[in-house]
């Protein structure tokens, strides 16, 4: 589910609690100027909305930065005060089981769901020691659910909260 919130009458009802299991990205259009990545990171940055994970996508005249925060409520104020164009989608935190082959566990778990993903990126949180990734699939309820039935730990943004472990 993606959100243009630059065009969105703001409805408190609609947004999700915090025991919501899914995580959200944003992400952050902007000019590919130097300097502009850390315009950002100054504005958002802070005690209440830690970067828990970046990424970005550029190209000659713009970038996409696909950021996640420890709180996206805060984060999406800050955003919207400062101007900055984004969207958010939700997407899937899990725990990297142990072993030798961790992506390869997700991904078969996934696939056998006949689930896409789109994009995958670690984040800078782990809990309890274990990695943890952000997958970005085509059907979040159903990754979540697949996931879960084959023993995957799913993360979300209270764990991410309430842990200080980043």
């Amino acid at each position: 589910m993606s959100t243009n919130y630059t065009d969105r009458i703001e409805d408190p009802e609609t947004l999700q609690a915090r025991g919501w299991p899914c995580l959200r990205q944003f992400c952050v259009f902007m000019e590919n100027q130097v300097g502009r990545l850390n315009e950002l990171m100054r504005h958002m940055e802070d005690i209440d909305t830690r970067v828990v994970a970046l990424g970005f996508v550029d190209s000659v005249d713009f970038a996409a930065v696909r950021v996640m925060f420890s709180n996206s409520d805060r984060a999406r104020e800050k955003l919207k005060l400062q101007g900055f164009f984004f969207t958010e989608f939700d997407v899937v935190g899990v725990e990297l089981p142990e072993g030798v082959t961790p992506f390869s566990e997700l991904c078969t778990t996934l696939v056998k769901a006949e689930l896409n993903i789109h994009h995958a990126y670690p984040l800078l949180y782990r809990r309890n020691g274990r990695r943890v990734v952000a997958l970005f699939v085509d059907d979040v309820d159903t990754a979540m659910r697949v996931l879960k039935d084959s023993g995957h730990a799913i993360v979300t943004e209270s764990d991410i909260l309430l842990d200080d472990d980043l």
